[in-house]
């Protein structure tokens, strides 16, 4: 192993919700965010972030899979989100309107295809180029399709340069019941992966219910992620994908992104009581995920990092020995004490992610 940082894909984060409903400057170290947040209570992530764009850059993350998020919530839900479907609607076109304002300052570039890619890759590994002036390059995605009016706005979006989409979220969803809940695809859930497959978006099959991954894996043709996602044999939950989900996106040449919300990493994790560190949830206990689907796949070829690392957490919910998400650059030591050799680290780190959308835009 050498010292120079392996590049990085980080496929989940949800930058425009933290800079819209967060107001946070990403474009400022996250020390300097969390200064100016001292002292507020509105989150209980406040003055605990763990992402911004220079920590981004710092990290040698050069790549995201960056959302567009917003729920519409019926009147009685414990759930926070939105109204209306129009106003979920609304609050993407704020955040597209961020991601824009990124680019219009050189700080990030959306990457559509694989034309983009290539150009991207080829400016981040130039070592000529300093990295602090490096665009961040995202791929927009939507978690969870609560805001898609109807599924016209499904092509309005495509248009906007959405690539992928997961369904479901979090509880009852329009087009898909999410986390926390059983039962399929809705009518219009079915319509929206077919309507998916037809613009040849990825399909990502994270937060679904058990029977709504199987529908979707069914119904849907083209390729299919998990963008963030760990292991229920490990942690019991139906959040998790359970081995014989993991063997039938193996069968699909999936790629699952380890993701890093120590309420995924661990049993019984108490929010808002529990600590990492008197728990002991560092970043080697994502490995043992990866561990164990690279023990079902019988190679490295199919784990990635989806760290959701500013997804309404900070440092109270993620591996006490992460500081911000340039840290994510020490998981090239543990894995290699773990015995991945420097193939299989840069595999994770972001040759899967490549393949996976080379294979999908080619």
């Amino acid at each position: 192993m050498t010292d120079e940082p392996v590049f990085i894909i980080d496929c989940h984060l949800d930058l425009a919700m933290n800079a819209i409903e967060w107001n946070r400057d990403l474009k400022k170290p996250v020390l300097e965010i969390r200064h100016r947040e001292e002292g507020m209570q509105d989150k209980p992530d406040r003055a605990k972030g763990t992402v911004a764009l220079p920590e981004l850059r710092r990290g040698n993350i050069g790549l995201v899979v960056a959302t567009q998020i917003a729920r519409y919530v019926k009147p009685g839900s414990e759930l926070p989100g939105w109204n209306s479907p129009e106003i979920a609607w609304g609050i993407t076109q704020a955040q597209l309107a961020w991601y824009r304002a990124m680019e219009d300052q050189g700080e990030m570039v959306q990457i559509t295809d694989l034309t983009q890619l290539e150009k991207h890759l080829s400016l981040w590994f130039d070592k000529t180029v300093l990295d602090n002036t490096k665009p961040v390059g995202y791929i927009l995605s939507l978690e969870g399709a609560d805001s898609l009016v109807n599924i016209s706005y499904l092509e309005k979006a495509y248009e906007n340069g959405l690539r992928a989409c997961g369904p479901a979220h979090y509880g009852p969803g329009r087009y898909a019941p999410g986390t926390g809940m059983s039962g399929g695809l809705t009518s219009a859930g079915q319509e929206l992966i077919r309507e998916m497959d037809q613009l040849n978006m990825i399909l990502d099959v994270t937060h679904l219910t058990d029977e709504g991954f199987s529908e979707a894996v069914s119904i849907f043709k083209g390729p299919i992620w998990a963008s963030h996602h760990n292991c229920r044999k490990l942690v019991k939950h139906q959040r998790q994908l359970s081995d014989d989900q993991i063997k039938i996106l193996l069968e699909r040449n999936a790629v699952i992104g380890g993701v890093l919300d120590t309420w995924m990493l661990t049993n019984n994790w108490l929010r808002g009581k529990d600590n990492p560190k008197t728990r002991g949830i560092s970043l080697e206990t994502l490995v043992h995920h990866y561990d164990h689907i690279c023990q079902i796949a019988g190679n490295s070829l199919h784990i990635a990092i989806g760290s959701d690392l500013d997804g309404a957490f900070g440092q109270e919910q993620s591996p006490y020995d992460l500081e911000n998400i340039s840290d994510l650059q020490k998981l090239s030591v543990i894995l290699a004490n773990r015995g991945y050799s420097p193939e299989d680290i840069e595999n994770i780190f972001y040759k899967n992610w490549l393949r996976f959308l080379q294979n999908a835009w080619s």
